[in-house]
């Protein structure tokens, strides 16, 4: 506990403040003081009840500062396409015999993508994937012919979003060790793929909320304002 109540003390800033993005980002790398590379999310509450269909929300988006994380990506593919996605830098590849290792327990992988014709094997794993958020889905692009290109963007900066059942969407966008622009840009990306993925159900104020927090730090509140949301 006393190491914590340093922690608290070491925080700087108004926590309570409405900031533009930017100082947020400075404010949030600033309290980042932990003795390892901090990740830094964002969290944006959206007016959305996702208990109806006309309000999930739902998709991809391409960090162009990428995440500085090693994403593990698993591909179900066969012949050229496994050949694809191996050259892609897929870390594992397979069709029944990967069924069988993640059927198995083998869950070292942060990423499933798919071809389309291989669907029907993966649908078979929707107990052990789903709950993890693992299931590929053409809508965010992980059930796909290109399987290399797919497979590039997973270890290149592809985000995945998904809005939860309290209508809070959750991401990590970087590292404290990003310079401060490569946060803007992605902290940027992420918020106008969210208001372009604005479901025809949603009524009122779209982005009600956003706060940014570092792994040890505080969360840091967001004028939604300052990125035009």
């Amino acid at each position: 506990m006393a190491k914590q109540a340093k922690r608290i003390q070491a925080w700087t800033g108004d926590r309570d403040a409405l900031l533009p993005y930017a100082d947020a980002i400075k404010a949030v790398k600033d309290n980042a003081k932990a003795k390892f590379d901090e990740s830094i999310e964002i969290a944006v509450n959206l007016g959305v009840d996702p208990r109806h269909a006309d309000q999930q929300v739902r998709g991809v988006v391409n960090l162009p500062s990428g995440t500085g994380r090693d994403v593990r990506v698993a591909v179900f593919a066969k012949d050229a396409k496994a050949d694809e996605a191996r050259a892609a830098g897929a870390d594992v590849v397979g069709a029944d015999d990967l069924f069988e290792k993640i059927n198995g327990g083998f869950m070292d992988f942060d990423r499933v993508i798919a071809t389309p014709d291989l669907m029907g094997l993966v649908g078979r794993l929707g107990k052990v994937l789903g709950p993890r958020g693992l299931m590929p889905n053409p809508k965010v692009g992980t059930v796909t012919p290109n399987v290399g290109q797919a497979v590039k963007d997973a270890k290149g900066g592809a985000v995945e979003f998904r809005v939860e059942k309290a209508g809070i969407v959750h991401a990590g966008i970087g590292k404290a060790s990003f310079a401060q622009d490569a946060l803007e840009a992605n902290v940027k990306a992420i918020v106008d793929a969210l208001v372009k993925a604005k479901p025809s159900g949603a009524k009122g104020t779209y982005v009600k909320r956003i706060s940014l927090s570092s792994t040890m730090g505080p969360g840091v509140k967001v004028d939604p304002a300052s990125l035009g949301a």
